[in-house]
């Protein structure tokens, strides 16, 4: 299934649901152990949203805040917004689509914790966004607990996104990241100064981050371009282009039209 448009997310969405419920039936019918989470995250569950608020809230909850509470947290969410749960479809997605070590949609749902903190910082940047602030925090808090993701609720992050492995992963308070992205762990989209203004990196569509980068100050890095691991951006990264170095620096010809789908990241050297 290729990257679908936000506007057909209904007819997809279907799609991806009945195929995690086929897998789910599979896999509790050979892996008796794990039956009974099965039913009850995929199997039992009415609908994809519901599955997915059940998921985060079971892995988000406290004893302050228990996984009953949460749940319908997250499902007023999903019912108020249409585009957050069209926003997950396409970022489960781009992981079964990109990469070589996802075998199902259900192994991504279940246990890719780069897409459960992608799912939870949506949610939370709808509470931001509806003045909630706290309650954005307090997601916020959590995926950096359980998973090593500090995604600030009130950066923006487009659809069809992949966190591969997703250790380490910090966006800032005004950093942007466009549709279609490809981030790897370890990078940073990190601020400069101290002072309350647009201070982060602004991403483009379909970039490829490797592992390790870091991405400094309110800089924009072009479409279809290509971040080197362990990479430091410190300046403006051209569409189409692949910078490595520290600082970076281009380093060779224009990229594929897509990297981040590609997750091509070799590159002829040029000194």
């Amino acid at each position: 299934m290729s990257v679908i448009e936000i506007s057909t997310a209904h007819d997809v969405q279907g799609q991806v649901w009945a195929s995690l419920q086929d897998e789910a039936r599979d896999f509790a019918a050979n892996e008796r152990a794990l039956s009974s989470l099965l039913y009850g995250a995929i199997i039992n569950q009415e609908s994809f949203c519901r599955a997915l608020a059940s998921h985060l809230a079971e892995k988000l909850a406290t004893p302050e805040l228990p996984a009953l509470h949460l749940r319908s947290l997250f499902l007023e969410c999903y019912r108020a917004d249409d585009a957050i749960t069209a926003a997950a479809i396409q970022d489960l997605v781009a992981v079964r689509e990109r990469d070589p070590a996802c075998l199902s949609y259900l192994q991504c749902f279940l246990y890719f914790k780069g897409f459960t903190a992608l799912q939870t910082y949506r949610v939370a940047h709808k509470f931001w966004n509806q003045g909630r602030k706290l309650m954005a925090y307090h997601l916020q808090n959590r995926s950096t607990e359980l998973f090593s993701v500090d995604i600030h609720p009130a950066a923006k992050f487009g659809h069809a996104i992949m966190l591969d492995h997703a250790d380490g992963l910090v966006a800032g308070e005004t950093s942007q990241v466009g549709n279609g992205c490809s981030i790897l762990h370890g990078v940073t989209l990190g601020g400069t100064g101290k002072e309350q203004a647009d201070r982060h990196p602004k991403i483009g569509e379909n970039v490829l981050i490797g592992a390790g980068a870091k991405i400094l100050g309110n800089i924009t890095v072009g479409d279809g371009a290509r971040i080197a691991s362990g990479s430091v951006v410190l300046k403006d990264v051209p569409a189409q282009c692949t910078v490595a170095g520290i600082p970076a620096k281009p380093v060779g010809g224009p990229c594929c039209d897509n990297p981040a789908a590609e997750m091509d990241q070799s590159f002829n050297y040029i000194i």
